[in-house]
């Protein structure tokens, strides 16, 4: 992988979320459908959150950041972020049987990154969504 191919990678998420939002926005102003512009709206909360993901996995991996301190800049408390992490491109690869991504897991890549071989996620994960604890 390039120094450029993040960049890029961020570059086209963020316009991906610019298209759903003006999508969004002409159906509300056009047309004045909310309910039309949600999965719009929906679509941009997606792939926002992965371009938040990301680019903490980015700062983390690249030692810009701790994981505590890409989780407080992205406004998540500690316990969030290494099952973020583990949902990333980046370091989907190091999470562990848990499903998160842990200090030692973040050393693993960084050794792996340097030795020019880094592991790849067996396939990339579904979005989180809220599971209700009771069914009512």
């Amino acid at each position: 992988m390039t120094q450029d191919q993040p960049v890029v990678a961020h570059r086209e998420r963020l316009d991906a979320v610019r298209r759903a939002l003006d999508a969004a926005q002409q159906l509300m102003t056009e047309s004045q459908d909310s309910v039309g512009a949600l999965p719009y709206l929906r679509e941009a909360a997606d792939r926002l959150t992965e371009l938040i993901d990301e680019s903490m996995a980015a700062a983390v991996l690249n030692g810009q950041a701790s994981l505590r301190s890409a989780g407080a800049q992205a406004g998540l408390t500690e316990n969030a972020v290494g099952p973020r992490l583990a949902r990333t491109l980046t370091l989907g690869a190091y999470a562990d049987d848990r499903g998160r991504v842990t200090a030692a897991g973040v050393e693993r890549a960084r050794y792996d990154l340097e030795s020019g071989v880094s592991k790849q996620p067996a396939a990339a994960p579904a979005p989180m969504r809220f599971k209700p604890r009771r069914p009512t």
